[in-house]
């Protein structure tokens, strides 16, 4: 997304930065020289704009002051760290692991690639003075806000796919990005781009977590190219440590019959903020996001979520739940834009909110801007409780009452779960939010039983 601080905001104060000009003024930029006046431009980007105060209109409900006032240090070195199984996705993929933003080989397992697929960290695709990966930087560059300017500021790591035409990529490529608790808190600032050739299909696994005393901040930003008839699927959990901050900006660009489709799962993190932004720029171009957050304790996740139809015959659908307990804060805007003269468009967006204590909240705006005649479009925002018709009814069929308010929040999060199709995933968001739930209970038993 595109929505950036002003050198000043609003009141005419000047916008946060906090320690950060101080700190980092002096780090090592990248010794690769095509690299490193990106990231001098991304530096000076982000020194000028700062970070968003609340008084601009796409942050008035996050607060980044956290981050601002932070100390956290660059990491450069990959840290000494074994990753127990249970952290990890237990699925068959190609395998890239970044311990604190830095890609640790040996956790690793890309093995043989088909042919026409090139993947590899960034790190390697700019060794030797190497060119920039085609793209890079394309979509989200040092003019696209704040979090974007800080990412190229420091950029050097993350991830680079390149499908090729027809090439349907055989398993997901699987990026698990881990998070250790230090004495001094760390940053990193990962990139990922995605280019898929006419026609290629891949799916893609993005997964945050760590240990569960890291305070750290991830600052990730993603950019993917569809050509025509192309098909990716973006998986993206997060369950981050809930002191660490995570900031994510992904942008997409669509051309003709392409197809992408975008699941967002957040159950961690202390301040969590997701940016998706597409543009769907090819005739009958489609787009999907699904999206499921659980808000706990006094976590806060902020999703904004962008859908440009910049061309007629294009199609998107969205769909965001959201479940928020004790004192957690959500936050949803989602803005769907139809260009003029983008005819025959079908646009339809829903976010659904569950509160399941009084003293949770939810700030919800949904958008619809069109400037054409000919579409087929809806949106539409509710939050409310449990039902107690459901609960009683559920009651009356012998189960109790704990249990049964356990089995209708699973069972609101079921639509969007039932999207995701890849079960090693589903299946533990589905631990993940029973075991989250006010009560506790035998989370073996109780995904039997809503089953």
């Amino acid at each position: 997304m595109s929505d950036t601080a002003t050198r000043r905001d609003a009141s005419g104060s000047e916008p946060t930065l906090g320690a950060f000009p101080q700190q980092y003024a002096d780090s090592p930029r990248s010794s690769n020289v095509n690299l490193q006046p990106l990231r001098e431009q991304g530096w000076a980007a982000f020194q000028q704009l700062g970070f968003p105060s609340r008084k601009v209109e796409a942050w008035k409900y996050t607060d980044t002051r956290g981050i601002s006032r932070g100390t956290f240090e660059p990491v450069t070195q990959l840290s000494s760290v074994e990753i127990g199984a249970e952290s990890s996705l237990d699925i068959d993929a190609y395998r890239l692991v970044f311990v604190d933003g830095v890609f640790d080989p040996a956790a690793s397992a890309l093995g043989d690639l088909p042919e026409g697929v090139q993947l590899a960290p960034l790190s390697h695709r700019i060794e030797d003075n190497a060119a920039l990966p085609e793209g890079f930087a394309g979509l989200l560059g040092a003019d696209a806000g704040p979090f974007s300017a800080l990412n190229l500021a420091f950029a050097g790591e993350g991830v680079v796919l390149t499908v090729g035409r027809n090439v349907e990529l055989d398993k997901p490529v699987y990026v698990h990005f881990y998070s250790t608790a230090q004495a001094q808190p760390v940053m990193s600032h990962p990139r990922l781009l995605i280019k898929l050739e006419d026609n290629a299909r891949a799916k893609v696994i993005e997964h945050f977590n760590g240990d569960s005393d890291a305070k750290n901040f991830t600052n990730v930003v993603g950019e993917g190219y569809l050509a025509a008839g192309a098909r990716l699927d973006v998986y993206k959990l997060n369950e981050a440590a809930e002191q660490e901050f995570h900031v994510a900006n992904f942008k997409l660009e669509q051309d003709r019959d392409s197809h992408f489709v975008s699941h967002n799962l957040t159950l961690g993190g202390g301040l969590t903020r997701n940016d998706l932004d597409t543009e769907l720029n090819g005739t009958n171009a489609q787009t999907e996001y699904w999206g499921l957050f659980f808000v706990n304790g006094r976590q806060h996740v902020d999703n904004h979520t962008v859908v440009n139809h910049n061309v007629a015959k294009t199609f998107s659908n969205e769909n965001y739940k959201g479940i928020m307990n004790d004192r957690g804060h959500g936050v949803f805007n989602g803005r769907v834009y139809i260009k003029q003269d983008a005819q025959e468009v079908r646009g339809y967006q829903n976010n659904a909110n569950l509160l399941l204590s009084d003293k949770a909240e939810i700030d919800t705006k949904p958008e619809l801007e069109i400037y054409a005649d000919d579409v087929l479009c809806s949106h539409g925002a509710t939050t409310g409780q449990l039902d107690e018709e459901a609960v009683f009814a559920l009651r009356a069929r012998g189960i109790d009452e704990e249990k049964a308010r356990a089995l209708l929040t699973l069972a609101f999060a079921g639509e969007v779960l039932e999207a995701t199709e890849i079960p090693a995933i589903s299946q533990r968001v589905e631990r993940r939010v029973a075991g989250m739930l006010p009560d506790r209970f035998d989370l073996e038993d109780l995904v039997e039983f809503a089953q």
